[in-house]
């Protein structure tokens, strides 16, 4: 891998986000953006602004058989005879972006393809991320190794990191979409409760959106636990089930593949909900094998006591079921 092919890798995403955004944004909170058009392969509802998108990658990255791709609706396309993967979310914040708000992004990671298959490639091997929002003219780049870039209104702006110690006045974000509402909310009680009045929860849709917000300074925490919740207490899955219409429903590679890579080389302590490393979990697995939870936060002090309550309510929801 030369430092040539991974600039020519990097400059094929800019361009895609570019295309995507075009596409998208003139239909931002149009009613006809909502229209079901099936379920992707994550089981995820696709909407009409959805399809349009992810059609719109495919045709773009038709002519580069040295890409393949992966994608929420698609899955893995082209795998064959590619040298690079790029990880693609076109929206991320289909919801917000239906609405017409400002949550919503699209994500683009790339990564060396893998030899052994896509059963090996993890998180870890993801070299190049970028978020770029769509109702906004902002975007946020990090290469593995080389630091992380952040554009405010079209200009770069030093990303400078504000810690934070204090839970009660903790501004946060969690992962809501296709999980099952009183259980998660035992998990989350103690921090929902302590942030109430002095700080601010917020559910914004989108987990890019959410995770670039502790580098703006608008946001301390974004929190989402809900695969270590199936993972840690199997009797939940029908619950998931009954929410997610027969599909457990949480975040995945394309939501966090760039992300998470922004976030490393920003400097913010990001984990799993269990306080285990994002890297070593699968890149390109679909449903789900491919699920992941995280907790990222403006410093390691103050993920650490997330981590802590997050326990402290997996033992308050079992105990409330029984279990």
């Amino acid at each position: 891998m030369s430092a040539m092919e991974l600039r020519e890798v990097e400059g094929i995403c800019r361009e895609l986000a570019e295309d995507i955004r075009n596409l998208v944004r003139p239909r931002l909170g149009m009613k006809a953006s909502r229209r079901m058009e099936g379920r992707g392969t994550s089981g995820d509802s696709t909407f009409s602004i959805d399809e349009d998108a992810e059609r719109l990658l495919e045709e773009r990255l038709r002519g580069h058989p040295r890409l393949a791709y992966f994608s929420e609706d698609r899955g893995l396309v082209g795998e064959e005879e590619a040298e690079w993967v790029l990880v693609v979310d076109p929206i991320d914040g289909t919801r917000p972006a239906a609405a017409g708000l400002e949550a919503c992004c699209i994500s683009v990671a790339a990564a060396p393809l893998r030899r052994g298959g896509k059963e090996s490639a993890t998180l870890g091997d993801v070299v190049y991320g970028m978020v770029r929002e769509i109702k906004n003219e902002a975007w946020f780049e990090a290469r593995r190794g080389g630091g992380a870039a952040m554009y405010l209104e079209g200009k770069r702006k030093e990303i400078v990191i504000h810690p934070h110690h204090d839970l009660s006045t903790l501004f946060w974000t969690l992962g809501f979409r296709g999980r099952p509402a009183l259980p998660t909310v035992l998990v989350l009680e103690e921090l929902i409760d302590t942030s109430s009045v002095d700080g601010g929860l917020f559910d914004l849709g989108s987990a890019t959106f959410c995770i670039t917000r502790l580098l703006t300074g608008q946001l301390d925490a974004y929190v989402d636990v809900g695969d270590r919740m199936l993972r840690e207490v199997p009797q939940l899955e029908e619950m998931f089930l009954r929410v997610g219409h027969g599909h457990p429903l949480n975040n995945s590679s394309y939501d966090l593949a760039a992300a998470a890579l922004i976030a490393r080389e920003a400097g913010l302590a990001i984990s799993d909900a269990f306080g285990k490393p994002l890297e070593g979990y699968p890149l390109l697995l679909s449903g789900r094998p491919g699920q992941l939870s995280c907790v990222a936060a403006v410093s390691p002090d103050l993920q650490a006591a997330i981590l802590e309550s997050i326990d402290r309510g997996m033992e308050r929801m079992r105990a409330h079921y029984g279990w």
